[in-house]
């Protein structure tokens, strides 16, 4: 039956059914992985979603992605060796039939989601079909904190309901840093051996080819004073409140400019900051980019000042571009990726005269240099086969 499924060609004959082990190891180097997920909006996880997309292809396997509408700013990125699978609803829910229809039909081997609603229909609907595929799900952020988080009460529900009750049930649950890992471990009762760390796909070469690009904004022209770079959605929990107030104590002390990319709820209650706190021309909000990485090559500092995280991509993009950082110890990540502060300065969550103070060090030129061995533990090819281990591998010990 497995030789029945192998692609053949005039040129190459089908492997014999007596030859087992080859044929498995084929199946598996041509196999067909599907990954879920609500659209291609911007955001970390799906920028990761896409990333892995697109090496999966590249390494070889077929790959589905499933989309509940296909919008969103990282469409373009997509190869077009990735087959792009439309499900045109309105709302999460009304994709469970259509995802469970797609998994008695394709048969994928492995199925991949992130966020908790798609991991939740996920897991459900593949428990739902009994399907033989491996069931993955990614945490992208350290659920104890989401749960206590300023979320809507439904988002919070759903968190609630898709790790506690639904995770258990996937194959494998990829944690993306050692503090979600940590908390997966406390808070829901996936076996310890299924919760697998590893670590986001950010250093790619995408990313190196778009660095060096040209920026349109007159603050980085050479002569200008130096720039401090926040890239994020403007939500309460990214924390930018806090840069803001820590710029203005830097400014006090030292000649800068802060530049803040990203867009969301929180625009015109940090526009209204800055001016309260004096330093409204000294800032600049120009929304969304779609190439961040050539602001952080040419950056003074970057900075993460969030409350919680999972394994903020922008700290790794930014280290990558060669620019020098300062983030909150935050659970959880920047601990993972600034190797407990050797490659960067970590501050309290909060504390605005610690991050004014670390982002002083670094304009003064205390920048610890970060070796290229450091970062290929994010690089897309390496992240993408420790995925495809366990996409093409299902654990068989479902609770």
């Amino acid at each position: 039956m497995l030789a029945s499924m192998l692609p053949t060609t005039r040129n190459s004959p089908l492997p014999t059914v007596g030859n087992k082990l080859f044929s498995m190891v084929y199946y598996k180097l041509m196999a067909k992985v599907a990954l879920f997920i609500s659209s291609l909006e911007g955001g970390g996880a799906e920028r990761v979603m896409v990333t892995l997309a697109n090496q999966f292809a590249e390494q070889g396997h077929q790959v589905d992605f499933l989309l509940r509408n296909k919008i969103g700013v990282y469409l373009s990125e997509v190869s077009t060796k990735v087959n792009l699978i439309d499900l045109r609803k309105a709302r999460m829910v009304q994709c469970f039939v259509p995802l469970v229809q797609y998994l008695r039909t394709e048969c994928p081997v492995g199925i991949l989601s992130s966020l908790p609603y798609p991991n939740m229909l996920n897991i459900l609907a593949a428990r739902l079909v009994r399907t033989k595929a491996s069931v993955v799900v990614r945490e992208a952020n350290t659920p104890s904190m989401r749960v206590r988080s300023a979320l809507p009460l439904k988002d919070r529900i759903i968190e609630r309901l898709s790790t506690k009750l639904c995770y258990p049930y996937a194959d494998w649950v990829v944690a993306v840093s050692r503090g979600v890992q940590r908390d997966l471990c406390h808070t829901t009762r996936v076996p310890r051996e299924r919760i697998v760390l590893i670590y986001n796909p950010s250093y790619t070469a995408r990313l190196l080819q778009l660095r060096d690009q040209p920026v349109d904004h007159p603050w980085f022209a050479s002569g200008q004073p130096p720039v401090v770079l926040g890239v994020g959605r403007f939500y309460p929990h990214k924390g930018f409140a806090t840069l803001l107030k820590a710029f203005a104590l830097v400014r006090a002390n030292h000649l800068a400019r802060l530049v803040l990319l990203g867009e969301g709820p929180l625009r015109a209650e940090l526009e209204k900051l800055a001016h309260q706190l004096g330093i409204a021309d000294q800032v600049s909000m120009p929304g969304f980019v779609e190439n961040p990485f050539a602001y952080m090559r040419r950056a003074a500092v970057f900075v993460l000042p969030s409350e919680y995280e999972g394994l903020p991509n922008v700290l790794i993009q930014a280290m990558a571009c060669g620019c020098p950082v300062v983030s909150t110890n935050c659970p959880s990540g920047p601990e993972d990726i600034l190797d407990n502060g050797k490659y960067g300065h970590l501050v309290p969550v909060g504390d605005v005269e610690a991050m004014a103070n670390a982002i002083l060090r670094v304009l003064e030129g205390d920048a610890p240099e970060v070796p290229e061995e450091w970062l290929l533990q994010f690089h897309e090819e390496r992240v993408a086969k420790q995925y495809l281990q366990l996409l093409l591998n299902p654990t068989q010990g479902r609770i």
